[in-house]
């Protein structure tokens, strides 16, 4: 264990660190028939949860978004069931069915209701899901829930990750511990306004839906809508969380001390959990950074760090290590943010060395040495002073390489 902060802790696991909350993933052969890779993932709690969920932005929207937005309009949930290898997007009707029939198994064998059910699909779109497989991957799921589950169902989410992403923490309000654990999947089709990913967040902390739900919102504006790998909005992103009050905490149902340590912890992790994911980007050798400080206006502050995180430009300079600090500075003029170009000051750092590349919007006699060796570590920092006010943001992307292309050229073969 370690403190992460101030007044809370992060601890091992993921969903399943949380008390009343169990999980399971296996391999039903939907990515590919006789396949050891795990692709089917049930989490379930105990107990009676809130539940709220964010969305793709995307129009173009795969059917269990449609069916898990009908779910939680109550705003109560008690189980997660998600499938990876096929999206289920672009599949009409036949996809609505399939969907409502995942929710509906996956509630029969848990002794819950459908509508109690979030449904979660990731992978290959157009393609209709493979229901006998799907099926036989709930029921197994579902007989191997445990507590020690997370990990497997963290897999079991994957498609072109390279890892499982998990975190949790522990933290405590009036006396009470309470947990917040987590998982999520994404590496590539990575882009902000919900990025495209899956993230399932589980909780035994004893709050109320709307503010909940106000909670998850706020995080996700400023961490996974700060993510992106390659300007893709994908059609089945979605991030839920489940608080089942199992924690026995005096229910958080407004704003005030309880209330802002949640959403501290809560962002804690989904914010490492976006790490974790631009870290993972498709192709990827290294995570980036990019900070902005000093802007007028928080909206300022995350248009020019998203527009540095998205340029490609920046990110195949970085993959070549080269210190093109005029990429920086041209994605920052293009973003929308209100600022004066001759103020700007940027700054390259890696773990343990910093250099200046530019100051007043010009570029400065700097060590071409010092900058490539940060450069070629394994995280990069980008920090640009806009020097026009006292906001700030952090976006998370990585380089692009030509391992990016080879990945996404044969995806769906």
């Amino acid at each position: 264990m370690s403190k992460a902060n101030r007044g809370f802790e992060v601890i091992p696991g993921g969903v399943t660190a949380v008390p009343g909350f169990i999980a399971a993933g296996v391999a039903a052969g939907i990515k590919k028939i006789d396949s050891p890779k795990k692709d089917v993932a049930v989490i379930f709690t105990r107990y009676a949860a809130k539940a709220a969920a964010v969305f793709t932005t995307n129009k173009v929207k795969a059917a269990p978004i449609f069916v898990t937005r009908e779910h939680l309009a109550g705003g109560i949930a008690r189980a997660v069931v998600v499938n990876s290898g096929n999206a289920n997007a672009c599949t009409g009707e036949q996809g609505m069915r399939d969907a409502r029939r995942m929710a509906s198994l996956t509630g029969e064998l848990l002794g819950i209701g459908p509508r109690e059910v979030i449904v979660a699909s990731t992978g290959v779109i157009g393609v209709p899901l493979p229901m006998d497989r799907v099926e036989a991957g709930i029921l197994q799921a579902v007989r191997d829930l445990s507590e020690t589950g997370g990990a497997s169902a963290a897999q079991a989410i994957m498609t072109t990750d390279t890892r499982p992403k998990e975190v949790a923490v522990r933290l405590e309000l009036q006396g009470h511990p309470v947990a917040i654990g987590a998982m999520a999947k994404g590496s590539g089709m990575i882009h902000p306004n919900m990025a495209t990913m899956l993230g399932f967040i589980a909780t035994d902390a004893a709050i109320s839906q709307p503010l909940l739900q106000s909670a998850l919102r706020q995080v996700v504006g400023e961490t996974f809508n700060m993510l992106t790998v390659d300007g893709d909005t994908s059609t089945n992103d979605m991030v839920a969380v489940m608080a089942n009050g199992a924690a026995g905490n005096p229910e958080i149902s407004g704003p005030g001390e309880d209330y802002d340590l949640f959403v501290q912890a809560l962002g804690y992790v989904c914010a490492q959990l976006a790490r974790m994911i631009a870290r993972d980007g498709e192709g990827a050798t290294k995570l980036v950074t990019v900070q902005v400080r000093q802007a007028p206006g928080v909206e300022d502050a995350r248009k020019a760090a998203k527009a540095v995180a998205n340029s490609n430009l920046v990110k195949t300079a970085i993959f070549g290590a080269d210190a093109n600090w005029g990429r920086v500075l041209t994605a920052v003029g293009y973003s929308g943010a209100e600022f004066d170009p001759a103020k700007v000051d940027i700054f390259l750092a890696g773990e343990r060395e910093t250099e200046q590349v530019a100051g007043d919007g010009a570029g400065l006699r700097f060590d071409e040495e010092k900058a490539r060796s940060i450069l070629e570590g394994d995280e990069v920092t980008i920090v640009i002073d806009l020097h026009a006010g006292g906001a700030e943001a952090t976006a998370w992307t990585c380089d692009l390489s030509y391992d990016y292309v080879r990945i996404n050229a044969d995806y769906r073969t």
